[in-house]
């Protein structure tokens, strides 16, 4: 691990990492487990990544827990997704914040039970003045439909005749993102070997460095986020530039 850490540039740390947590079903299947065995293991990766934030001193994280196209999945499995869900989050949540981490939620929060939802709107009021960090959960969440609902709500303001087509622009857009408070996305961190973004934050990663890891989300490890550090710090971020 230390050899690791002597290996980053604590000068180009990224403001804002987003991760795509895959692999939890395919590490229970391995082992002979449920599907739903990989997704309680999950925590234990979750916390080492915030760990390793915190150490290297990134603010922004956004973890992929739950997309719109996930209620495709069987109802069973999304079920006992939810009980699992439902069970650990209220637990989570109040460790995250007894770390001092700030918790936001992107998505259509609106489709999980009402339980969850008040668990949620507590730890997000709770968590408001929190200062080591913020933690972005994406839940029931789907870059496409968030670009879409955005568009619906400049349209319906010009509609209305509040502002024109002339005031639109980048920034007027992004102010009616879910993200709109948010930094854009410097680094995008995939594991279980998958190389896809599957709808996720496409706005704010138009620049981001892409991270690719056949490791399992359940064995991702603070060894493992460094690495991902390690290697975005070799890229060459020229943003259409020239270097």
């Amino acid at each position: 691990m230390e050899k690791l850490l002597k290996k980053i540039d604590y000068k180009n740390i990224p403001s804002h990492v987003a991760i795509i947590m895959d692999g939890n079903g395919r590490w229970a299947e391995k082992r002979g487990k449920l599907r739903d065995f990989g997704y309680q293991q999950a925590m234990v990766s979750v916390r080492d990544s915030l760990n390793a934030c915190k150490e290297l001193g990134i603010p922004y994280i956004t973890l992929y827990v739950f997309s719109s196209e996930n209620w495709k999945r069987p109802k069973k499995e999304i079920n006992k997704l939810m009980n699992l869900f439902h069970s650990h989050l209220h637990k989570y949540l109040k460790e995250i914040h007894e770390n001092n981490i700030k918790i936001l939620t992107i998505g259509d929060v609106s489709k999980f039970s009402k339980e969850i939802q008040e668990n949620l709107h507590f730890f997000i009021k709770k968590t408001k003045n929190n200062t080591s960090g913020t933690l972005i959960l994406a839940l029931s969440y789907g870059a496409r439909e968030e670009i879409l609902r955005a568009t619906q709500k400049v349209a319906k303001k010009i509609y209305k005749g509040l502002f024109t087509l002339g005031d639109i622009n980048h920034s007027f857009f992004q102010n009616h993102l879910y993200t709109k408070n948010l930094p854009d996305v410097d680094l995008i961190i995939r594991t279980s070997g998958e190389q896809r973004i599957s709808n996720f934050l496409l706005w704010q990663s138009a620049y981001a460095e892409l991270y690719f890891t056949n490791v399992l989300w359940p064995d991702f490890r603070k060894k493992d986020f460094f690495k991902a550090i390690i290697n975005y710090q070799k890229r060459n971020r020229r943003f259409g530039n020239v270097k």
